[in-house]
């Protein structure tokens, strides 16, 4: 069994709080397990109210970046139906 120094738990708090990430994936990128993640959120935690608008800033940032994919794919399929019917002019 591998013990984490105090700085790694931390970080891996920090991460998992702001990046906007599952914590499955964070736990996996990290090499720990979800459980003891989370373990470490609950103990680490500096303070739910200095974390909340970090998570909510988090998964905002995630939306958008969803909703900006979304709009790109749908700016693809506009190009290449303009072209396609341009292209069907006599």
């Amino acid at each position: 069994m591998i013990k984490h120094s105090v700085e790694f738990k931390q970080e891996a708090v920090r991460i998992a709080l702001t990046s906007g990430l599952p914590r499955e994936r964070v736990a996996s990128d990290l090499g720990v397990g979800k459980s003891t993640l989370n373990k470490w959120v609950s103990h680490y935690r500096p303070s739910d109210l200095v974390a909340a608008p970090q998570a909510d800033l988090a998964q905002e940032n995630e939306r958008l970046r969803l909703e900006n994919r979304v709009l790109r794919e749908e700016r693809e399929v506009l190009k290449k139906a303009t072209q396609f019917f341009a292209s069907q002019r006599p």
